[in-house]
């Protein structure tokens, strides 16, 4: 989640307080905010709730951060609508997302990579909430941005495989391997790919490596499962 601070100075107790008592720290915030705090008490009312993995009440309380930013923190409102995008994500709420990183986006005040990175943000949101199409355009115009992101390369090969172009799936994956070449979550999508394809050689490999690369980790469980659900294959043993 991007983190950004409306003044360097905010309330530099804020994210002390956070880390010792994050539900303390969001009733200091609230407190805070009544007294007229305006943004920069949201925000911190913001990140205890994201603390507490209380995404509905981060979301709402980034928002109201952005609509009460004064004229002249116009960038901080719109990275702060990336906030309250990430955590409507984190909450299982794509669309909520998707529009306020629409919100983001309509500033015209993010460029370079830090748009290309609210693209990729978007895009995730639009494949949780079905529209792939948009997911399409988003991971385009982030790989043109942030060409040397990794998950940007990732994400298009997965969302290839999902809209059966394989040939694309191949050669996006290809381009992230580059990129980071002992990311789990990378071998197990080539992995997915290769399976798709008919490769099923292929795709053992690429599970295995998964396995190798992050013992333990979410993506090596996920290469597990598929080996097993292949059958007559096993992970590799560790060195």
């Amino acid at each position: 989640m991007l983190l950004f601070f409306l003044a360097q100075a905010a309330q530099p107790s804020c994210t002390d307080q956070i880390a010792a008592d994050p539900v303390k720290a969001a009733e200091t915030a609230q407190s805070w905010a009544a007294r007229g705090g305006g943004a920069l008490a949201r925000q911190c009312a913001g990140l205890a709730y994201v603390a507490q993995e209380r995404w509905a009440e981060a979301a709402t309380a980034f928002e109201q951060a952005a609509r009460d930013a004064k004229p002249n923190e116009q960038l901080a409102a719109a990275n702060l609508w990336v906030q309250a995008g990430n955590a409507r994500l984190a909450g299982a709420d794509p669309r909520g997302a998707v529009a306020a990183f629409d919100k983001a986006l309509v500033s015209g005040l993010l460029s370079g990579p830090a748009k290309g990175e609210i693209r990729l943000d978007r895009a995730r949101a639009n494949v949780a909430a079905g529209d792939v199409q948009a997911a399409r355009a988003d991971l385009d115009e982030a790989l043109r941005l942030v060409p040397e992101d990794p998950l940007a390369w990732l994400l298009s090969a997965s969302l290839a495989r999902r809209m059966d172009q394989l040939d694309r799936a191949q050669a996006d994956i290809a381009e992230a391997a580059k990129r980071s070449p002992d990311d789990a979550s990378v071998a197990l999508e080539a992995g997915r790919i290769a399976l798709a394809a008919g490769s099923l050689p292929a795709a053992r490999l690429a599970f295995q490596a998964a396995i190798k690369n992050q013992p333990g980790g979410e993506a090596a469980k996920a290469a597990q499962a598929e080996l097993d659900r292949l059958g007559g294959s096993t992970a590799p043993k560790p060195e």
